[in-house]
C-alpha cells in the first residue's frame, strides 16, 4: 500500500543562519501533514467534541535541506494505535524522492473538548488509519 504524502513547500524565512532549514520547520511540516490528513481523510473537526493533542514528538535529522533548492513531502504512516492515542511515523523526504532527510514521530492523544480527559480514538479515524494506511487496529 502506498503511503500518502503531504507536500510542504519551504519558504525564505525557513532557512536559519547556517543556510539550512531550521529544525522547528520539520515539526511544523509533520504537524500540518498529520492534521491535514485527519481532517480531510478521517473527518476530524478541530473545533469538534473530540480533539487530538500532541503529547510527544521527536525527529531524527539525516540530511540538510534549504530554500529555494528543496521542497519537502511528509510521508504519513502509523507506528502504533492505542486505545486513546496514535503514534504517527512521519519520514520527511525531498519532493519526488524516497530517501528521508528526517524521520519524525508524533503521538496524539484524543480528548473530550469539554473535560479535557482522554477518550477512545474516534471510529472514523481508526477506520481511515486501517483502510488508507494499512495499519491493523486492535
Amino acid at each position: 500500500m502506498t503511503r500518502p504524502r503531504h507536500p510542504f513547500a519551504l519558504r525564505w524565512n525557513d532557512n536559519d543562519q547556517y543556510g539550512h532549514v531550521n529544525n522547528t520547520v520539520y515539526y511544523q511540516a509533520m504537524d500540518t501533514a498529520v492534521n491535514t490528513w485527519m481532517i480531510r481523510e478521517a473527518g476530524l473537526d478541530p473545533a469538534g467534541a473530540v480533539r487530538g493533542y500532541c503529547v510527544a514528538s521527536s525527529c531524527e535529522f539525516h540530511a540538510p535541506v534549504s530554500y529555494p533548492a528543496d521542497d519537502l513531502e511528509v510521508v504519513i504512516g502509523v507506528h502504533r494505535v492505542g486505545t486513546t492515542s496514535i503514534t504517527w511515523d512521519l519520514p520527511i523526504v525531498r519532493t519526488g524522492t524516497d530517501e528521508p532527510v528526517a524521520v519524525g514521530r508524533f503521538t496524539h492523544v484524543f480528548v473530550d473538548a469539554t473535560t479535557q480527559r482522554p477518550v477512545a480514538v474516534p471510529d472514523p479515524i481508526r477506520s481511515a488509519v486501517e483502510q488508507q494506511l494499512g495499519t491493523p487496529v486492535a
